[in-house]
């Protein structure tokens, strides 16, 4: 069963490795995944302990209906103080590795300490064995999972590594497995890196019986037909994740050289027509790949079609990298965006904060605040694409002064650079914007202005507020499973009614996280997708727990709840720029200057935006500072944590 699933403590300083099961009441509160993790890390992680220090505790994770008859059920949770950040460190990815670890017998590592020397965790049919990796120190991300392969005599290994960039300490460092599939964001590979922990390998063959195979096989149906009937989903079988860029440039709503401008202009060659073009002539008419169990397959492969890198292979690349190293460094060719691409998949390095602590960079060159000095002679001009991926490799590698302030993440080097830098830095809690300008949507500008993790486009993003749904949909989502009858508006340039999205969208990303779903598969890009009463059912069929949507509700307010806990336990303080829900003074004072009639001119207005921050506020249940009111904590389960229920 699912539930049979255990959790490992590891103590890489001792070898020490305990098994438990993990009680039901605990699964009734915080099901499991990134609610669990939330759970774990606040409960097993001392108050201002160093990110990079052995206190420091790493959970790895699935979700609790991973490798089971559910779709898309693929998903590897992360999670730790973050390096970057100083607050809630999380990250999740697709793949193969979270079902292997599943038939492997395990849902949950907590891992502590560090070990003396490099080494790696080989988890196979409830077994856990701490294994040699001074050999595999120091190779790629891809190299590393084949040198795994090799050591262990198994093709069918599934790991989960970091690369360069984690062992060297780079603050937003990425856990990889596959090609592709990267956990970012948070600098949760640079955690490993710190506990000398190259990576996790799972090989299971342990199965998992499912409490009603058959009803669980016929609802899975109607789940699959629900995806892939949603035109976004076909979409993005065809095109992969670059029409989301495409799309939102199209009206502007990207960063350009930095925060200067809200559209990419002749941006032909990285259109999602173009990337597919190149996949094709690289890779055939069949190029389109995807995780387990899943149907949309976004994900494309290719080869680099020119340039030094010529006939590499990667996968990808996905919409992020379109605005990383083609929009904000106006470099807006394809061999740039495939090249950049793939030189962060193999550093194992987050390509989101990697692409944009470069555009900030190259505009503080622009302005002169940084010279030729700072940059070790390499000319940081817009549009420059040799500096970018020249700085790609400098920072993994920490090569020269500015690099390897880079590598510290935005505020930390914005304190070694001085002057007015800070200013010019776009981030929320320490963590570089999605390469999206908000400033005509205030319920996107909320969203990422009070995510759990920092500036973030998967945490509460209300995006189909862009697709000008009439009220009555709108209605029928947002009261689902608990009643709404406040106001809403289908105009995404309104404030009205945008905190409750947020708020909705919120718990809606933290019940498939906890389920280890993909957000593909649930309302986050499709409003006829998959939500809560699909859930219910769903976590029925497959596990046997009998959960109601609004139970599930709870669940992801409890575990969005113990998110906030942790954050206002390192600091987290309401209006302050640099850990708090605010947003960088830019959003409220230059406003758009490309893209559609309805985009060009709009900037945040501040006392609308607070206002939002004050209502959204109130539907989670916290005062005006932003933490909890007791009455919450008693609601939701939480008044006496940290409670060591595991």
């Amino acid at each position: 069963m699912p539930l049979n699933r255990k959790i490992a403590y590891i103590d890489l300083t001792t070898g020490d490795i305990q098994t438990e099961s993990i009680p039901l009441e605990v699964r009734k509160k915080f099901l499991g995944g990134r609610g669990l993790d939330a759970y774990l890390l606040y409960n097993h992680t001392q108050k201002g302990c160093d990110p990079l220090g052995s206190d420091n505790t790493l959970m790895i994770s699935g979700g609790i209906l991973t490798a089971t008859c559910a779709s898309a059920t693929a998903r590897t949770h992360i999670m730790a103080k973050s390096p970057l950040t100083g607050l809630l460190g999380s990250a999740n990815m697709g793949g193969f590795f979270a079902p292997e670890l599943a038939w492997a017998g395990f849902h949950h590592l907590v891992i502590k300490g560090k070990a003396k020397h490099p080494v790696y965790l080989y988890v196979h049919n409830g077994e856990i064995e701490i294994r040699e990796a001074r050999g595999i120190w120091g190779r790629s991300a891809t190299e590393a999972q084949w040198a795994i392969r090799e050591d262990l005599g198994d093709q069918e290994v599934k790991s989960c590594v970091c690369g360069p960039a984690g062992e060297n300490l780079v603050r937003f460092a990425c856990v990889m497995t596959g090609i592709k599939n990267s956990a970012g964001r948070t600098g949760m590979g640079c955690v490993m890196g710190s506990k000398n922990l190259k990576a996790v390998a799972a090989r299971g063959t342990m199965d998992i019986k499912i409490a009603r195979p058959a009803e669980a096989l016929e609802y899975n149906k109607r789940f699959i037909d629900q995806i892939v009937s949603a035109k976004v989903n076909q979409t993005q079988g065809t095109l992969g994740t670059p029409f989301i860029w495409g799309a939102t440039n199209s009206w502007g709503g990207v960063r350009c050289r930095n925060f200067q401008y809200n559209q990419c202009e002749y941006a032909d060659d990285i259109e999602p027509e173009r990337i597919d073009e190149i996949c094709e002539e690289t890779m055939g008419p069949y190029h389109m790949t995807g995780c387990f169990g899943c149907q949309v397959h976004c994900r494309a492969q290719y080869k680099i079609p020119d340039g030094p890198y010529a006939g590499r292979y990667d996968e990808g690349p996905e919409y992020t990298s379109l605005g990383a190293f083609g929009g904000e460094t106006d470099t807006p060719r394809a061999t740039t965006v495939l090249t950049g691409n793939h030189l962060v998949d193999q550093f194992g390095m987050d390509n989101l904060e990697t692409g944009s602590l470069i555009a900030w960079a190259m505009e503080l060159y622009e302005l002169g605040i940084i010279t030729a000095k700072e940059t070790d002679g390499l000319d940081l001009r817009f549009g420059n694409d040799e500096a970018v991926i020249e700085m790609i490799e400098r920072i993994c590698y920490r090569k020269g002064w500015l690099a390897d302030a880079l590598a510290d993440g935005g505020i930390a080097a914005s304190e070694k650079i001085g002057k007015n830098s800070f200013d010019y830095l776009i981030q929320v809690k320490g963590m570089s914007n999605l390469h999206s300008d908000e400033r005509a949507t205030p319920g996107l500008a909320l969203n990422i202005a009070t995510a759990s993790r920092g500036s973030d486009h998967l945490r509460s993003r209300p995006a189909i507020d862009l697709y000008h749904l009439p009220e009555t949909v709108l209605r029928k989502i947002y009261s689902n499973p608990v009643p709404y009858d406040g106001p809403l508006s289908s105009e995404h340039t309104e404030y009205v009614g945008k905190p409750w999205q947020v708020f909705w969208q919120e718990n809606c990303y933290m019940g498939v996280d906890c389920l280890g779903i993909c957000k593909y598969h649930t309302t986050f890009l499709g409003a006829t997708l998959p939500n809560f009463e699909d859930w219910s059912k769903v976590l029925y069929y497959n596990t046997g727990l009998q959960m109601t949507p609004e139970e599930i509700w709870m669940v992801a307010r409890r575990c969005n709840m113990i998110e906030r806990l942790f954050n206002l336990r390192e600091g987290l303080t309401r209006d302050d720029l640099k850990k708090g829900d605010m947003l960088n003074h830019r959003y409220f004072d230059e406003p758009c200057r490309r893209g559609a009639v309805d985009v060009i001119g709009l900037k945040i207005d501040k006392e609308k935006f607070m206002r939002m921050v004050d209502e959204l506020y109130e539907h989670k249940g916290l005062d005006k500072d932003g933490a909890p009111k007791p009455e919450t904590l008693k609601e939701l389960g939480l008044a006496n944590e940290p409670s060591h229920l595991i």
